[in-house]
């Protein structure tokens, strides 16, 4: 007597992004979003976080989740082994180059305010003068000049303006430097240059290739432009119902929000 194949998985692998997407305030995730996904991973599907923090910034989010496999960090510059604490790819940015299209861009806009997520999985992120934190519980530096941003290698530059809003500086420092520097709007006041060519896809493709996976086996969950590369790259996108408007318009399905457990309502639908 022979035993009935396993069904299917509708995907092997689950994306998410962090901030505004599985978790809710105060860097948790509810318990629905926690059991969804540990359904998911029981059914044998795997779990990967792809976020625009550095992992010193996520660190705690993991331990929190007891989350010890592959997480996109840094935008897709990093991809970081939780078990083990290491790195095992990382991208750094040239510092003149970051330079020279802050400059550009300042040329463009007028003064613009700076900061830098360092590189390496203890690095420090540091803020220029006039640059706000908007997470006032993670980890930051103070410096008192913006030279001060360029004392060690980096991963990324994050941009405030004083005016112009996220979009809009979005748009024009694109205009500006689009070809020398990846330009992306990864949540509210971050707007962030990083490398060409880097981004959510670059990293997801890294560390899918280390597991095995496939885009064609990918699910991708997120809520703001700097996933539309992710999107593009698995085979479904889902935006929560809190997306931002250029991610709704590219996404294969919109779910509830954040705080409303948008992950889950889809997790459970697919994996039961």
């Amino acid at each position: 007597m022979t035993s009935a194949p396993l069904p299917a998985l509708p995907y092997a692998l689950i994306a998410t992004d962090l901030d505004g997407t599985l978790l809710s305030s105060g860097d948790s995730v509810s318990a629905r979003s926690t059991a969804a996904l540990a359904a998911a991973r029981a059914a044998g599907a795997r779990h990967i976080i792809v976020t625009g923090r550095p992992v010193p910034q996520v660190r705690h989010v993991l331990a929190g989740l007891g989350y010890t496999g592959l997480a996109v960090c840094a935008q897709g510059a990093q991809v970081y082994d939780a078990a083990h604490g290491r790195l095992l790819h990382s991208v750094s940015m040239d510092r003149e180059l970051a330079e020279v299209a802050l400059g550009k861009i300042e040329a463009e806009v007028g003064e613009v305010y700076a900061a830098v997520n360092q590189e390496g999985p203890d690095a420090e992120m540091l803020m220029g003068p006039g640059y706000r934190m908007w997470h006032p519980h993670l980890p930051t530096v103070r410096v008192a000049r913006r030279s001060g941003l360029w004392s060690a290698p980096i991963s990324k530059v994050l941009l405030q303006h004083p005016e112009l809003d996220d979009d809009e500086l979005t748009r024009v420092a694109r205009s500006v430097v689009g070809d020398l520097v990846n330009v992306t709007m990864a949540g509210e006041y971050t707007v962030e240059l990083q490398p060409l060519g880097v981004d959510k896809a670059y990293g997801l493709a890294r560390a899918a290739a280390v597991l095995g996976a496939s885009p064609a086996a990918t699910i991708a969950f997120g809520d703001m432009p700097n996933d539309i590369p992710m999107f593009a790259w698995a085979a479904h996108g889902v935006a929560m119902a809190n997306s931002h408007p250029e991610l709704v318009a590219v996404a294969d399905e919109v779910t509830l929000s954040n705080a409303a457990d948008g992950i889950a309502v889809v997790l459970e639908r697919l994996f039961g």
